[in-house]
């Protein structure tokens, strides 16, 4: 069955063909590769086409697709039973080696999504504080829950969108946005709107419009506005979270957020994701406090066990260390590769982050989406179908990021390098 048949039948089935819109190709064009099986540092399309996957389901396999540990962890928790709605061990088990490796994460709930967390997290602030604005920065996405799906990143990424039909006027008025990067605006809002915001939403690395990294000074400056406002400072690290390291981005940045937001990699490829932070905050969720929130599937056991095992593969591994040196060998390298060709290409990374780009004209770090070049969309069209033609799969979109698992090795990666060196200097992709 070829990816068009299988694309013109999903389009009778799911909106758009899709069950989470960048998958479309819209970003990209052409017709969506249907993938059969993952392994390692590679993905299997129906027809039997192999390639290096640099999307790595968007972040959540650290490991790389199928690890032989994970998988026997979960194959056992199926073998006992895959959903329980009651009290169990392993959300438990889950819940102490992530409280014992973050200092100020003092109460955590699990939930299925990252939309879920940031909802919930901010439902928190809102109860704690009695106030109800929240400040969210331009290009940041935090899901798709109303109130966030304001200027935001991601699918919506784009010329097309920069929020959502069917959101209600009023729920946007209790959205404050702002540009990333500029301590007169950030001033600015605070001076206008600080005692009404019980909270501000930032992803310390903004990962869904490109990968934006902030000045130290600017996010320093965010910390001390919010406390001298009393606002809560949320820290959304779904993508970010022991992906940066053991501590996230936070423990990277040296900042102590109230509350933070995690996915993907805690549920080792499963919908698991958490929110949590300091326990006075966290009691106010129901059953210990008045904020309501539930979940029939929250803290599923097969999850659970797939990201016990995935952070604790990481530790004994050293996983964090050995991603953060692979992924600089290989981007320094192919960044090198790029300017000796010629090409006005740069590629931004953090921990086991990257992203390709056109740089700016004067060359200096993109820290927000409007500092993107103009050509970026078109440009990464071709060279997204470019790459996949020497088999590499990029994610589909000119906005998101790649990511490196422990399964990309040295060959894999050397291989890799050279498709996009390839692809990059193709004349159609130039």
């Amino acid at each position: 069955m070829s990816h068009r048949d299988l694309y013109e039948r999903a389009l009778e089935t799911a909106p758009g063909g899709v069950h989470s819109p960048v998958r479309a190709f819209h970003g990209v064009g052409g017709t969506p590769v249907f993938f059969a099986s993952g392994h390692g540092a590679r993905l299997t399309d129906v027809t039997g086409h192999n390639y290096i996957d640099l999307c790595m389901s968007f972040g959540p396999l650290i490991l790389g697709h199928r690890d032989q540990v994970v998988a026997a962890a979960v194959h056992e928790a199926v073998d006992r039973g895959w959903s329980f709605g009651a009290c169990e061990p392993y959300s438990l088990a889950l819940a102490e080696w992530i409280r014992a490796r973050v200092p100020w994460l003092e109460r955590l709930r699990f939930v299925s999504s990252g939309t879920e967390a940031v909802m919930s997290a901010l439902r928190v602030a809102r109860a704690a504080t009695g106030r109800s604005k929240i400040l969210k920065f331009d290009g940041c996405y935090h899901g798709h829950a109303d109130g966030m799906l304001v200027r935001a990143g991601s699918g919506l990424a784009g010329p097309t969108a920069a929020t959502s039909a069917g959101i209600p006027a009023g729920t946007l008025a209790h959205t404050v946005v702002a540009p990333l990067d500029s301590e007169q605006v950030m001033d600015e809002v605070f001076k206008v709107a600080g005692d009404d915001l019980a909270a501000v939403i930032l992803e310390p690395v903004p990962a869904n419009y490109g990968l934006l990294i902030q000045r130290h000074a600017w996010l320093q400056h965010l910390v001390e506005r919010c406390r001298k406002a009393g606002a809560l400072l949320i820290l959304d690290e779904v993508i970010t979270g022991f992906r940066s390291g053991p501590e996230g981005a936070a423990g990277v940045l040296g900042i102590v957020p109230d509350l933070v937001c995690y996915g993907k990699v805690i549920g080792g490829g499963f919908p698991v994701a958490a929110y949590g932070g300091r326990a006075d905050l966290m009691n106010l969720v129901a059953p210990a406090g008045p904020v309501y929130q539930a979940g029939t599937l929250s803290a599923n056991p097969v999850g659970m066990r797939a990201g016990l095992v995935t952070l604790e593969q990481m530790a004994y591994r050293e996983g964090w260390r050995v991603l953060e040196h692979r992924t600089e060998t290989f981007v320094t390298g192919l960044a090198e590769r790029l300017a000796e060709s010629g090409s006005d290409l740069g590629v931004a990374r953090h921990a086991s982050i990257f992203w390709v780009h056109r740089q700016s004209k004067d060359g200096d770090p993109i820290r927000r989406p409007d500092r993107i070049p103009a050509d970026q969309a078109d440009w990464y069209r071709r060279f997204f179908h470019a790459a996949l033609t020497n088999g590499v799969y990029l994610p589909p979109s000119p906005y998101e990021v790649c990511f490196l698992s422990m399964a990309h090795d040295d060959l894999t990666l050397a291989l890799a390098a050279d498709a996009l060196v390839e692809a990059a200097l193709r004349p159609e992709a130039s």
